[in-house]
């Protein structure tokens, strides 16, 4: 490396332009100093399907509170699209009243876009149809697709192999059996 000497480099009119390499003439601009980027959106991501997006949106029986409901579960996912939150905390969040958010999950039960899972204390687990958003490993949404089309396919539908394969499916997410039944089947 060679030795070098830098001094404040100046236009014509006496304005600071930059620096200059006293020893090679090399002229250089002003120096940034970059700071550490923040992530205004500490919780995470979720991806979204718009196919999705544009069903829920045409729903006529998906009305305001209803949308505000599954904004908030797609809001407080956990990873692998799993929430366990009461009915209570969400209308407390919300400032809605228990049975119009009761209602809302009713309906978004009916539609399969949120998935009724194991219960846990007196609260439900819900787990949010990764079909309309998912919030996780990419890799880990493929193999959610691939185990679905697996137990939906015709040829699998055998009582043997749907057993087997929702045997996986419970140890895997720890899931009681009679739980990944309803899900699945």
């Amino acid at each position: 490396m060679g030795i070098t000497k830098i001094e404040p480099l100046y236009d014509e009119k006496g304005r600071f332009r930059g620096y200059v390499d006293t020893y090679t003439g090399e002229k250089y601009g002003l120096p940034v100093i970059l700071g550490k980027k923040r992530n205004p959106y500490t919780r995470g991501w979720t991806m979204n399907s718009q196919e999705a997006s544009v069903l829920l949106a045409k729903d006529k029986e998906i009305k305001g509170e209803t949308h505000r409901v599954l904004r908030f579960i797609e809001g407080i996912l956990d990873f692998e699209n799993w929430i366990y939150v009461s009915i209570t905390e969400i209308a407390k969040e919300l400032e809605m009243h228990r049975q119009d958010v009761s209602k809302a999950i009713k309906v978004l039960q009916k539609k399969e876009i949120i998935l009724r899972g194991p219960k846990i204390g007196r609260s439900h687990t819900f787990m949010l149809n990764p079909d309309f958003a998912w919030k996780g490993k990419v890799k880990n949404l493929e193999q959610y697709r691939e185990e679905k089309k697996f137990l939906n396919n015709s040829e699998n539908k055998t009582k043997k192999v749907q057993d087997k394969k929702i045997e996986i499916f419970s140890k895997k997410y720890g899931i009681p059996i009679e739980e990944v039944k309803k899900l699945f089947i």
